[in-house]
């Protein structure tokens, strides 16, 4: 257990911003707090410093990701044909397969050092679910897991009615976490259907501004999940 224990955690919202642009700024800030980490191994434990954390909060402009253990199949649309729809196209290194994210989408980058809030890749999973599922309640929606599938889902006791309104993909190298969750607030869920979302051909998508018939405001679904993320891992939220 690190005894040098930091939950402080800086907030960023970065806006509409270009994928690649935020995978670079998330990519350093995960380097940095290697770095870190690199150099307190030959540091006695008083002269260690402490690794920070971060949130970053995003929307992005159209574009599919596809994880490295995903399946290229899964994109159902020709690269060279993606400017047609106004999107692009980017292989990854986070776990899972193909997802889209776009306008109306909340996108979050936990940028942490679990070694601040514990160790266990599982809990980081499930706390991520549970922090969507705890702000869809605020709204009075209830949702859920579903055994064997990541993400957070509405209708989760009935599969044929099931459908994903958050997926999940994350990377970990020395339990510093990369990647994160996209939540559905007001998407254009028909680009779903250049995919097969997450690898999974028989469950729909679906968002919140779907479940309500109204479109939300994004900045209130922010303030609610960031909340709920600071409460699950007692973070001292800082911006």
């Amino acid at each position: 257990m690190n005894t040098n224990q930091n939950k402080t955690t800086k907030v960023f919202d970065l806006g509409l911003i270009d994928y690649k642009q935020a995978w670079d700024y998330q990519t350093n800030l995960f380097q940095s707090i290697l770095d870190v980490k690199s150099q307190n191994r030959s540091l006695a434990e008083n002269e260690q410093q402490q690794t920070k954390n971060y949130l970053l909060f995003c929307e992005h402009p159209h574009v599919f990701t596809l994880g490295k253990s995903g399946d290229e199949k899964n994109l159902l649309v020709k690269k060279e044909a993606l400017y047609t729809i106004g999107a692009t196209y980017y292989h990854i290194n986070r776990g899972g397969d193909i997802t889209y994210h776009g306008p109306g989408q909340l996108v979050v980058y936990p940028i942490l050092d679990l070694e601040n809030f514990f160790t266990d890749i599982h809990k980081y999973m499930r706390l991520l679910e549970e922090s969507v599922i705890q702000t869809l309640a605020e709204f009075n929606i209830q949702a859920g897991r579903i055994n064997g599938l990541t993400g957070v889902w509405i209708d989760f006791n009935d599969e044929s009615k099931a459908r994903k309104i958050c997926a999940l993909g994350v990377k970990t190298s020395r339990w510093v976490s990369l990647h994160g969750l996209a939540f559905n607030i007001n998407t254009q869920l028909d680009y779903f259907n250049h995919i097969v979302p997450c690898g999974i051909d028989d469950k729909a998508v679906t968002s919140l501004e779907k479940e309500l018939g109204k479109q939300q405001n994004v900045d209130q679904v922010k303030s609610i999940l960031k909340q709920k993320l600071a409460g699950l891992f007692g973070m001292e939220i800082i911006t």
